[in-house]
């Protein structure tokens, strides 16, 4: 089969996948509530959910390509997916079966211009790591290359042949499943799925090239060059191109390999409070991150030569995903800092909308009156309090917080998600390195220094908003007497814009009343007459499908 019949036929395979649950999804969630049987879809909406998730992670592990890296994506996404997708898709692992190295050597002598005996002196056939869009090579390079560099133990990556045309497919058919999506005024209430898909897409394109990554290689480097306690793979940009990435092996003792590092001399308490020192620097100081810390990214490579610092350096590798904390997110940050001095949950959530977290649809104020309750229950504490809280109150919190995500139009920005997945992994891989572990001891100077540094801000914020809310009480009675003395004169006009929308939706919910009377009669007519006449059945059958359009969609999305 040709490559443009491959290509259909993948692109129509993820549009059959995503038609057959949507319309699923459209009988359970919006056709049966409308005739009493909401209980049946409230029943079976954890079951759904998790099928749902089951299938397509089948369908990502067959297909591969950008359906892996769209289920690892989306299994962070809690803010607009439900736990029991999210927590399904977890576990997908981007692992497939290797190319054929004779593939992987043609496209790789293609991108370089030069056979692999010029470019390198060896090269291992077995990869080191097969993922879904590269495959990584142990190698050395020649002779010539290697004086100019200064060594010549190399990883080379190199993308899997065809895969730019995979990805250009998977891309076409998600956006084309968005904006089905976008027509359901149930989902764009509450996400952006086009804003989340192009999100996605920039991450993926990205990724998938070697001289973004290279760069960020350099640019985490560079970040880092005067810390002893941190370690990065240089780039030989000579044998380097946008699908072939050629780095410094800088293998050495896997994070999570306790007898390696007990072996070696080192003690793995101390690697997890480096390591946790070393991403918050990240965050706090360098304000950009690797936002994929796994195990499997991260070295322990010993130091000999003594000096400052720890015996040892964190080597990082794989710097296709990472995060930066934009000057606008770090205005958020702070003005989510002044709120929480002074548990004002209405500043919370205007920061958290400056952040672009909440959807213009959001009810903010049942938002601030969650935020309140929180800031009720812990508000007080400081940080050894809160150590000290029993850990089934932050669980019950949590879940109140989850459902609200779920319920409410939240959609984190893609950096704010990354942060979240970084701390998630570090606290973990913490965690396995020393069970006494407590991210909190490691946190508690940073924001203290956050807090220390901001001081003078918050002050002059709060004294501001101290002299505006005087000044409001000082006008407060000449603007009173100044309405009443309108009201007085008959010259207030007053609107009610929510009986005016009431009405408008009783007036539509009878149309569609009409409409749904209509496709029900022409489907049971439709049925009966095909026992007899199956032309004039189908047509019948086929026809209710226009009355019953205009009772999902009759309701046209506002602008």
């Amino acid at each position: 089969m040709s490559d443009a019949r491959l290509d259909r036929a993948r692109y129509r395979r993820i549009l059959r996948f995503a038609a057959r649950h949507l319309v699923s999804f459209w009988w359970y969630e919006l056709i049966l509530p409308r005739v009493g049987m909401g209980g049946v879809a409230e029943r079976t909406r954890a079951t759904r959910m998790r099928t749902l998730a089951r299938r397509f992670r089948a369908l990502a592990v067959d297909l591969g390509g950008l359906m892996i890296k769209l289920g690892q994506f989306m299994s962070t996404r809690l803010d607009v997916l439900p736990p029991d997708i999210t927590k399904e898709l977890e576990g997908l692992q981007d692992e497939v079966p290797a190319a054929p190295f004779a593939d992987i050597r043609a496209l790789a002598e293609a991108e370089l211009g030069v056979p692999f005996e010029r470019a390198f002196a060896w090269v291992d056939e077995e990869p080191v790591a097969a993922a879904s869009l590269g495959q990584a090579y142990r190698a050395r390079l020649a002779e010539l290359d290697a004086g100019e560099v200064g060594f010549d133990e190399v990883v080379i990556k190199v993308q899997r042949p065809g895969i730019g045309d995979i990805v250009a497919v998977d891309l076409a058919a998600l956006r084309r499943i968005g904006r089905w999506l976008d027509r359901l005024r149930v989902v764009y209430t509450r996400v952006d799925v086009p804003g989340l898909i192009e999100e996605f897409a920039e991450a993926s394109n990205e990724e998938i090239d070697y001289l973004h990554e290279g760069a960020n290689a350099e640019r985490f480097a560079a970040a880092f060059a005067e810390d002893p306690r941190v370690g990065a793979p240089l780039v030989v940009w000579e044998r380097t191109t946008r699908r072939v990435l050629t780095l410094q092996d800088v293998t050495a003792i896997k994070i999570t390999d306790i007898h390696g590092l007990r072996a070696a001399g080192i003690d793995p308490a101390r690697v997890a409070s480096v390591f946790a020192e070393v991403m918050l620097d990240q965050f706090f100081r360098h304000s950009y991150f690797h936002a994929d810390p796994h195990p499997g990214n991260i070295f322990v490579t010993p130091r000999p030569d003594g000096g400052a610092g720890p015996a040892f350096a964190l080597t990082f590798v794989d710097f296709g995903m990472m995060g930066e904390v934009h000057p606008r997110l770090r205005e958020a940050a702070r003005q989510l800092v002044i709120a929480a001095a002074a548990r004002d949950g209405r500043g919370m959530v205007k920061a958290m909308n400056d952040a672009g977290v909440l959807l213009p649809s959001a009810d903010q104020f049942e938002l601030e009156r969650v935020v309140s309750q929180v800031f009720a229950r812990f508000g007080g504490m400081g940080f050894a309090e809160l150590r000290q809280v029993d850990p089934r109150q932050f669980r019950d919190f949590a879940l109140e917080f989850s459902d609200l995500m779920i319920e409410m139009p939240f959609q984190m920005p893609e950096d704010f998600l990354l942060i979240i997945r970084a701390v998630s992994l570090t606290s973990g891989l913490c965690s396995s390195l020393d069970r006494d572990y407590n991210l909190w001891d490691s946190v508690e100077p940073y924001a203290e220094q956050v807090l220390r540094g901001e001081g003078m801000g918050i002050a002059g914020d709060l004294a501001s908003q101290a002299w505006e809310s005087a000044r409001i009480a000082w006008r407060m009675p000449q603007r009173l007497d100044a309405v009443l003395g309108q009201l007085e004169s008959g010259g207030v006009a007053v609107q009610v814009p929510k009986m005016e929308q009431m009405l408008s939706r009783v007036e539509s919910t009878g149309r569609r009343v009409v409409s749904a009377l209509i496709f029900a009669a022409l489907l049971v007519a439709g049925s009966r007459i095909h026992a007899e006449d199956r032309v004039i059945g189908l047509v019948m059958m086929i026809g209710s499908g226009f009355p019953l359009m205009h009772v999902l969609f009759g309701r046209r999305r506002p602008r």
